[in-house]
């Protein structure tokens, strides 16, 4: 393992007092570092000295059924296999074993959109996730039968996984924003049988029918489902039959209440969770995530990195129909024993200081939440956090994207009173948990520099031809070793999992992840962006590929690129027939398609028409390009351009949108 900056120097001990260039280094309070879950410097070294051993450390966080018999297999690259031979459950993990010390503490505190509250204790936690799990037996899940869980940010949504997890049977989230279509790709890609969703969900004031979604997911299906199960959450507000082979949440739990189901053993290396994410080629990549080792490293991480314990009021968020809600929602936080909120709403409604008075009310002590919030918030004005009193928050953190120096200090500042540590994190859907952080008991921060690798974590920016990028010189992200977070697979087969991840370079298979990056003189990350065609707006993912491929099937386009601008909006650039109007009736025509091919999230903000793309000569679109005209940023010289004219165009047009 390697987990020295490119001197040599340990990633713990920064060159300058002031950081390299005179750039700011915030060494953690004493105060915080105090009472830190890990404040011991030597963590790193440890870690690199006994690797892979050292994570055995992170396997004892959890109870096993059956002791794991070797901490990592890699008889077979890159096709690796963490804690092989131990047997577990989630569930029990998450739920059970807190029974005896912490029965009647809150697990889940749940704030709708209304004003509804909701809270279960880990008790009440136990008894719904027992009976839903006999219900899904009842209905004839068994092991290894992959259930799909459509739903919004509601409390039977983590009761749903807790239960699947139970008895076995991986779940496939699907975020409740995604279309019918959407639904029906991922239905099918997982050969899923069983669906549990809900009658609609509020957005504002309206409610929307989300089982008339997922009727039309179900029409458009190459199988069948064997049962739905649909969650009443809108009551009288719609109705919504059910058909044959649906059954209402509600009625199913009350008939097996009070019952037992013991948690199946799963091998450490079986599959926890299926979860779809963007693919270069436009199909999305259905991720597996195995049992033992994905939950070992979220367990370390909550701990370790967010520095969350039992008695905290933990928020994070995400929402959990993407990994971050899977792996910091739900099963990190329930696997420490602490009590971690779900808000269904959105951060502006039914005002913009929601977020704060949640915080306040609950004394939030870790909040964990996007780069997108952060510069929304920052956009409201400090007005609203400063209404509030927010002494409870002990840290923060961020994770989704880069966030610049300014937005970091202004949630400092403003959210953590000037004290509290912002930890920034970087991982994906494939890592399954945090990869690139500080570690805020340990290592002084950056604002805008994500941080080193964690321990254990061989993470390196590279340049095209594999070795080391000079500090400051942009190159690629790479992770030289397994870590047991790691995806064990693709849906898709091995074949595809391969291709879109791994090289194998003289020194060992190298994970590829998609993301631009350059390193510091300490060893500090600054992740530069997507290097393939995925843009991350909204603190989503979104396939370049997708997106345009629904746009260009529009009926007068012949070409669409694309991006993302500093707002987290879509800005679709799209060019038409000579014999097409590209008017207001066409901007509402490709939003709406995009918006039923792939969901309402993805509906483009901003529709820019122009007669020509700028291309290299080799033909590729100058996405890059595109991304700084939306952003209003300086783009140096297009003389390399196939059509340098068409870009003074593309100016104009952005100009007037």
């Amino acid at each position: 393992m390697d987990n020295a900056g490119s001197d040599g120097r340990r990633f713990d001990e920064p060159s300058h007092a002031d950081g390299v260039g005179g750039e700011a280094v915030i060494e953690p309070l004493a105060a915080f570092r105090e009472r830190a879950v890990t404040s011991d410097r030597g963590v790193y070294e440890r870690f690199e000295a006994d690797w892979p051993e050292c994570w055995e450390a992170a396997a004892d966080l959890l109870d096993w059924e059956r002791p794991y018999e070797t901490i990592l297999n890699d008889d077979d690259p890159p096709f690796y296999e963490w804690f092989a031979g131990g047997e577990l459950n989630a569930a029990a993990n998450c739920v059970d074993r807190h029974l005896d010390d912490r029965r009647n503490q809150l697990a889940i505190r749940w704030f709708g959109k209304r004003g509804e509250r909701r809270s279960y204790t880990y008790l009440d936690l136990y008894r719904e996730v027992n009976a839903l799990a006999a219900g899904l037996r009842e209905l004839g899940v068994e092991e290894d039968d992959v259930v799909t869980l459509y739903m919004p940010m509601i409390p039977e949504l983590p009761v749903a996984m807790l239960a699947c997890a139970r008895i076995g049977a991986p779940h496939n989230v699907v975020f409740a924003g995604l279309s019918a279509e959407a639904l029906s790709t991922r239905l099918d890609a997982a050969d899923s049988e069983y669906l549990i969703t809900c009658d609609g969900y509020y957005r504002r004031e309206d409610a929307f029918n989300q089982k008339s979604k997922a009727d039309n997911a179900r029409l458009r299906m190459d199988g069948d489902l064997d049962a739905t199960v649909v969650v009443d959450r809108l009551g009288d507000a719609l109705d919504v039959p059910l058909g044959e082979d649906e059954h209402e949440y509600e009625s199913l739990v009350d008939a097996h209440d009070g019952e037992t189901v013991e948690p199946v053993a799963r091998d450490a290396t079986d599959l926890l969770f299926v979860m779809y994410t963007s693919g270069t080629t436009g199909r999305p990549k259905g991720v597996e995530h195995a049992t033992g080792g994905y939950l070992a490293h979220v367990s370390w991480t909550t701990r370790n990195v967010l520095d969350v314990r039992p008695n905290d009021t933990y928020w994070c968020a995400a929402d959990i129909g993407w990994i971050t809600g899977h792996s910091y929602g739900v099963y990190g936080p329930l696997s420490v024993g602490t009590t971690t909120v779900l808000y269904e709403g959105s951060p502006d409604y039914p005002d913009r200081d929601r977020v704060w008075d949640l915080i306040e009310r609950n004394a939030v002590s870790v909040f964990y939440t996007s780069p997108t919030a952060i510069r929304s918030f920052m956009k409201w004005g400090a007005e609203y956090p400063e209404r509030h009193d927010l002494s409870s928050i002990r840290l923060l953190g961020t994770v989704g994207e880069s966030i610049t120096p300014k937005a970091w200090r202004w949630y400092r500042e403003h959210v953590g009173g000037g004290e509290a540590p912002v930890v920034d994190t970087w991982w994906q859907t494939e890592t399954g948990a945090i990869a690139l952080a500080t570690l805020p008991g340990v290592t002084p921060m950056k604002p805008g520099k994500v941080g080193p690798p964690l321990p254990g974590i061989d993470a390196r920016v590279v340049d095209e031809d594999g070795e080391r990028a000079d500090p400051g010189t942009p190159g690629y992200l790479t992770i030289a070793s397994p870590w047991p977070g790691m995806l064990r697979g693709l849906r898709e087969g091995d074949e595809r999992y391969l291709r879109e991840y791994w090289v194998d370079a003289e020194d060992g298979w190298r994970y590829r992840t998609g993301d631009g990056a350059a390193v510091d003189e300490d060893g500090y990350v600054t992740i530069l962006g997507r290097v393939d065609d995925v843009i991350n707006v909204r603190a989503r993912r979104f396939n370049t590929a997708e997106l345009e491929a629904s746009i260009v099937g529009t009926d007068g386009v012949t070409e669409a690129a694309v991006v993302g601008d500093d707002g987290g909006r879509i800005v679709a650039y799209v060019t038409t027939r000579g014999d097409v109007d590209p008017g207001a009736d066409l901007r509402t025509t490709i939003a709406d398609r995009v918006a039923q091919s792939v969901g309402d999230l993805a509906r483009p903000d901003r529709i820019v028409f122009t007669p020509e793309l700028p291309k290299t000569r080799s033909g590729k679109i100058m996405r890059r390009l595109l991304g700084d005209i939306a952003r209003g940023e300086e783009f140096g010289d297009v003389s390399a351009l196939r059509n340098p004219e068409v870009v003074g165009e593309i100016e104009s047009a952005v100009r007037k949108e």
